[in-house]
């Protein structure tokens, strides 16, 4: 089998689905167009992602992911259920043998909006400060509500670097998300991801916050 990184490039250089060069057993769950990313996710040393609106998926709980895919009717019982699965098995890089240096950054308002309801807000916010105080190498950093508009708000990001040096960036909207390695698109977004995590301050707002949903 190719080397992921080769069909990575294959599908972003000749503009082919990515999905289309992905065999089996990555074809089974999941949106079709997300797979290449989780394939770069688990090779990836380093991991950063601005998130404005929600907890990333790679530090929702269950109960947040289920009740935040089921919000709207826009996916089937059987889809959430299948995408809550994918995305829970996605977090366990974070806990395999070689984990990625991982670098979070939100919003406040994040923290403060109402998914389901306040114990799943609740055991959310202790799912994220105990994935700090517990690896050493998950940082998650909280832009407070006060900060005045910055870049990072034109909309959610992340980056991630392989060990041979390779970076890749993936951009979200409402239909589906998008793999570029491009260098000047990667060097366009290291400068955003400079500026928001540079008014990230600690943890501490996320324990503050926390105390608010008991």
């Amino acid at each position: 089998m190719p080397h992921p990184r080769n069909r990575h490039l294959t599908a972003v250089v000749l503009g082919v689905d990515p999905a289309e060069l992905w065999p089996d057993p990555y074809r089974h769950r999941g949106k079709a167009w997300f797979r290449p990313w989780e394939e770069i996710e688990r090779e990836a040393v380093a991991l950063r992602s601005y998130e404005p609106l929600v907890v990333p998926g790679l530090l929702q709980t269950e109960g947040y992911a289920r009740a935040m895919l089921h919000v709207g009717g826009v996916n089937t019982a059987d889809e959430v259920e299948r995408i809550v699965l994918t995305r829970l098995e996605r977090q366990t890089i974070l806990t395999g043998a070689r984990p990625p240096f991982l670098v979070m950054v939100i919003d406040e308002v994040v923290l403060r909006r109402l998914v389901a309801d306040r114990a799943v807000m609740h055991d959310q916010l202790r799912h994220l400060i105990a994935l700090t105080e517990s690896h050493p190498h998950v940082q998650i950093r909280v832009i407070p509500a006060g900060v005045p508009w910055h870049t990072g708000l034109a909309g959610p990001f992340a980056l991630a670097r392989l060990a041979d040096g390779h970076e890749f960036a993936y951009l979200d909207n409402q239909l589906r998300g998008e793999i570029h390695a491009a260098h000047d698109d990667i060097a366009t977004l290291g400068r955003r991801w400079d500026s928001v995590s540079g008014e990230a301050p600690s943890i501490d707002l996320i324990k503050e916050v926390a105390q608010s949903w008991t």
